[in-house]
């Protein structure tokens, strides 16, 4: 199946999810999909070298959609007081982080090596639900982005495979709540955590149409275009 014809398919499948199941169905089903395609993808590939305790592209800039953003901010809430009897103020960092990455551009994310507040002593704590972005970022050397991140050396051998299911799961999944009259766009994470934390009812006003994360885009310039594009590869 060609590239287009892949998006065409994903985005009317997110689409019947989310008039018949709602949004966390719709994210549980764009997970799974990356899973089950970047195996098929990656076959005859060299394996990633990706592995727990490995952190190195964890000082990127993360941006995520708001469906990835509310199941955060919901896991933040749920498991604060648990955390917190280890020692563990995620909500903090988060807050922590933000106040310091707020604004930066990716040339300056990585230049602050300002590691993601979800990674605690080399884990990530969000691994299960980490957003399509985190998930479409896998190296076949980690030696590589340890020195990249060193800033030893300025390229890294990244999985194509899974970049490009990353970006056609994520296209399609923007488009799906386009479709449905929702804020589209992607955020960057530590702000939009931050925002929807800050207001209860985010979520809900997300879904009557409203954006409450819109402080934190990162990406009012492309959409334009994007959805150009949605309507061109949807023909």
């Amino acid at each position: 199946m060609g590239a287009e014809a892949f998006f065409r398919e994903q985005r009317a499948a997110f689409g019947h999810t989310l008039a018949t199941q709602g949004t966390e169905a719709t994210l549980l089903q764009a997970w799974d999909s990356f899973d089950g395609n970047v195996a098929i993808q990656c076959e005859g590939q060299p394996p990633v070298d990706c592995a727990k305790g490995c952190a190195s592209c964890c000082a990127l800039r993360v941006t995520a959609l708001a469906p990835e953003v509310f199941v955060l901010a919901d896991y933040l809430r749920a498991t604060a007081p648990a955390l917190q009897r280890h020692g563990i103020d995620l909500i903090g960092a988060v807050r922590e982080a933000d106040a310091i990455t707020r604004g930066l551009d990716e040339t300056a994310r990585v230049a602050a090596r300002r590691r993601c507040a979800f990674v605690v002593q080399g884990v990530c704590l969000i691994h299960r639900a980490r957003p399509l972005s985190c998930r479409g970022h896998a190296s076949h050397d980690r030696g590589a982005c340890a020195d990249a991140a060193a800033g030893r050396v300025d390229e890294v051998p990244y999985s194509g495979p899974h970049r490009m299911v990353r970006l056609l799961l994520q296209a399609a999944l923007q488009a799906a709540l386009l479709d449905d009259g929702k804020a589209w766009g992607a955020y960057e994470l530590h702000h939009a955590l931050v925002l929807a934390l800050d207001r209860p009812d985010a979520q809900a006003a997300w879904a009557l149409g409203e954006d409450p994360l819109a402080e934190a885009a990162a990406d009012v310039e492309q959409r334009e275009a994007m959805a150009a594009g949605f309507d061109e590869m949807g023909c």
